[in-house]
């Protein structure tokens, strides 16, 4: 009885902790739609800049990588661990506007060109680097209106260093940068307080080599754009060429606009899916392959094992018994522990963890926690949850490691705890060291890593080792029919149900299931666009849950009624194999639609693309696994076995 009331109180204490944790949380948390900020007419509006980034390269650079104009003193953003981890960098510009006062023409500095400077460049221009900012926690975007007028207009997230191209007459390719931005500040007005909410932040660069008479000094005025005489920049017809000596002058032009858009709802045009119509299109028709397969695989099943069950059940005479064939003959062998059953036992928990932090997430998300508005809010929640969820991993990888009369279970933890990570750090380390040495912002600092291994080695594996000591003092879980001693000789079988061509089919179900939805994360990961269907992304999730569970069971039944009992490993393997598909996705992916030509943004890519697969493979794995292990639970305790 003092044990009991002991673990009560403990739990009780832990729920305690954990809703004050939540409540003291909720104060900092940023909750889109519930944080706006008010701005009176001359209020000063600090435009914040964030990181270079680059479809070509992907590597992304800190703002002030290259000679932009710098303000007195650069101060850094507190960024949360998912920005840091994206390499977000955000600090302080020159750029300072008064809600609802037009500028125009304003100079933000002169810069002259050495031949280090002018080389950086051209170097951002040769690899199409954009520049990124941000006012009020929106994102900079360039507004591109489509041709026909009816479609809503498409944005992009910030606008280009500079562009390529040649003089008239000429053939020489020539380097010009966007160094005259005209931005416009949408805001949302209130009639009774006059109080504003910006909505919207959008720009327009051009190229000018601006001029100037006499020599230069604070009050120069230029003779290109002039707010006196009311001659604004308007187009990009005399561009400012990026070469060695050269004079750049920076300026801006910022205009107000007052708009419809509620604050509430200013991230919608961001958020806006540039061919929504064909993303509604293939998922409706991937939900309809997916529901008319599964449709069709339970009602085979349903039909042919209650039949199986039936004529097992009526057969009486030992002959009879001896003459049957299929599933049931296996009944002696189904159970036996499998080969390496320890690393088994590994993989299922780790994959029950990812489960876990994928469920959580996409509830999360699609409750709105997780908007795009909160930068590097679901790289941070996913990182928290995987920790958390070491809970799981330990208790079921412990459970598994019961049944198979494993008695050691400290050491089945410690390789629940230290196999998936391992992995993946070793790999997410030699990719950071290659990112460090092109010297981006996208590479993880030293701190950051130790916040990591904290996070890891300090929360996660003791939380595996309780989930695995909770796990194994259960009792352990009885198998509905006895072992035999000595195993049973599997017959020789036909060759498509060979073990490696069985895998290999069974995992193109449930990748089809997700690979058009694929298309669209791909696009958002490695093209800088916005992902903000979680809806759509849990329905999919649902539909893999679904075939992978299906494709398993169905490829089993078969594989029991060949009088092949050696499942364990073939059903992991078998709905695992679909991260071999999305890999192999992935690599036609990057050369139809990536201009990636730099060898370390390639290698980074498939680094990436490696660890996202293999993650994929312990998560569909681990479904189609407690599938099948629940399907020959249920078979096996269904018929009479003497």
């Amino acid at each position: 009885m003092k044990s009991r009331t002991r673990s009560t109180s403990a739990t009780t204490a832990i729920v305690t902790f954990v809703v004050l944790l939540l409540i003291h949380g909720s104060h900092s948390f940023y909750l889109p739609g519930v944080a706006p900020q008010d701005f009176v007419k001359g209020d000063e509006l600090y435009v914040k800049v964030n990181k270079l980034t680059s479809t070509k390269t992907q590597l992304p650079y800190s703002y002030y990588s290259i000679p932009y104009c710098r303000p007195k003193k650069i101060v850094d953003s507190a960024e949360n661990l998912g920005e840091v981890l994206r390499g977000d960098r955000i600090e302080n510009s020159p750029y300072v506007f008064k809600m609802r006062e037009p500028q125009m023409c304003n100079v933000i500095c002169r810069l002259t060109l050495d031949a280090k400077t002018a080389k950086a460049f051209k170097e951002k221009i040769d690899d199409e680097y954009r520049v990124n900012m941000i006012l009020d926690n929106l994102p900079l975007v360039f507004p591109i209106r489509r041709l026909d007028q009816e479609s809503p207009t498409v944005y992009q997230l910030g606008f280009h260093v500079g562009l390529k191209g040649q003089y008239t007459g000429t053939k020489d390719e020539k380097y010009f940068i966007h160094n005259h931005l005209a931005f416009t500040v949408k805001y949302h007005r209130d009639i009774q307080t006059d109080y504003a909410r910006i909505v919207g932040f959008e720009v327009k660069p051009f190229s000018v080599k601006h001029e100037y008479e006499g020599n230069w000094n604070e009050k120069t005025r230029l003779t290109t754009c002039d707010p006196h005489s009311k001659h604004t920049v308007v187009n990009s017809n005399t561009p400012q060429e990026v070469a060695e000596n050269k004079e750049i002058i920076f300026t801006y032009d910022v205009e107000f606009q007052e708009s419809d858009v509620k604050w509430a709802s200013r991230w919608d045009a961001y958020l806006l899916m540039s061919d929504d119509q064909i993303h509604w299109f293939s998922i409706v028709n991937s939900l309809m392959i997916v529901l008319f397969l599964s449709g069709m695989v339970a009602m085979i099943m349903l039909r042919t094992l209650y039949r199986d069950i039936s004529k097992y059940n009526e057969l009486e005479t030992q002959e009879e018994a001896q003459e049957e064939t299929g599933w049931k003959l296996v009944h002696g062998d189904v159970f036996r522990p499998p080969t390496n059953s320890d690393l088994l036992c590994v993989y299922v928990g780790t994959g029950v963890q990812f489960f876990g932090m994928m469920l959580v997430t996409m509830i999360f998300a699609l409750l709105g926690f997780l908007s795009p508005s909160n930068r590097g809010g679901l790289m941070t929640a996913m990182l928290l949850l995987w920790v958390f969820m070491g809970l799981f991993a330990g208790y079921a990888s412990a459970r598994l490691y019961k049944l198979f009369k494993g008695t050691e279970w400290k050491r089945i933890a410690f390789r629940t705890a230290i196999t998936f990570p391992g992995i993946v750090s070793a790999i997410f380390f030699v990719l950071n060291a290659l990112i460090w040495g092109q010297k981006s912002s996208g590479a993880v600092p030293f701190g950051t890593m130790f916040a990591l291994i904290v996070l890891w080695f300090g929360i996660s594996v003791p939380l595996v080792y309780v989930g695995s000591f909770v796990g194994f003092k259960k009792p352990g879980i009885e198998d509905p029919v006895k072992t035999n001693k000595i195993p049973r000789q599997i017959p020789e079988q036909a060759w498509y149900m060979n073990p490696i061509f069985s895998i290999l089919i069974g995992g193109i179900l449930p990748f089809g299931a997700v690979f058009i939805e694929l298309f669209f994360i791909l696009t958002s990961i490695w093209l800088n666009q916005f992902y903000y269907i979680f809806g759509f992304l849990f329905l999919v999730f649902v539909i893999l849950i679904v075939t992978c569970a299906e494709i398993t069971i169905v490829l089993c039944y078969f594989q029991l009624c060949s009088e092949d009992y050696q499942w364990w490993w073939r059903s992991y393997l078998t709905s695992g194999s679909s991260a071999l598909y999305l890999f192999l996705y992935a690599t036609f992916y990057f050369f139809t639609k990536l201009e990636i030509t730099k060898l370390v943004s390639g290698i980074l890519y498939f680094g990436y693309m490696l660890i996202a697969s293999y993650a994929f493979f312990v998560l569909t794995g681990t479904i189609g696994f407690y599938a099948c292990f629940w399907f020959t639970r249920l078979i096996y305790s269904s018929v009479k076995i003497d």
